[in-house]
C-alpha cells in the first residue's frame, strides 16, 4: 500500500502565515510633501508649518493645519508607510 502525503489545510495556513511574518516588509520612506498632500486631503486646511522630528528610531512629519472651521489641528505622520 502507498503512503498518503498531503498537508493538513491548517499546517499550510500556519507556514504561510510565518513565511509572511518571517519576510522583511518592504517599507518605503515618505517624503515631507507627501506627507503635507496626505494632510491636506484628508483636512481640506491650510498647512501652517512643517517639522521633522525623531522618536525613538522613527522619523516622524509633525504638521500644523488650519482647518476649514478655523481651528488649529497638529497632525503626526509616520514617515515610514
Amino acid at each position: 500500500m502507498r503512503a498518503r502525503h498531503f498537508l493538513h489545510p491548517l499546517r499550510v495556513s500556519l507556514v504561510s502565515l510565518a513565511l509572511l511574518v518571517a519576510l522583511p516588509a518592504e517599507a518605503r520612506e515618505i517624503s515631507a510633501q507627501e506627507a503635507v498632500a496626505r494632510v491636506q486631503q484628508e483636512t481640506q486646511g491650510k498647512v501652517l508649518s512643517v517639522q521633522t522630528l525623531t522618536q525613538g528610531k522613527r522619523k516622524v512629519y509633525r504638521i500644523k493645519v488650519l482647518t476649514r472651521e478655523g481651528l488649529v489641528r497638529v497632525v503626526q505622520v509616520p514617515a515610514e508607510s
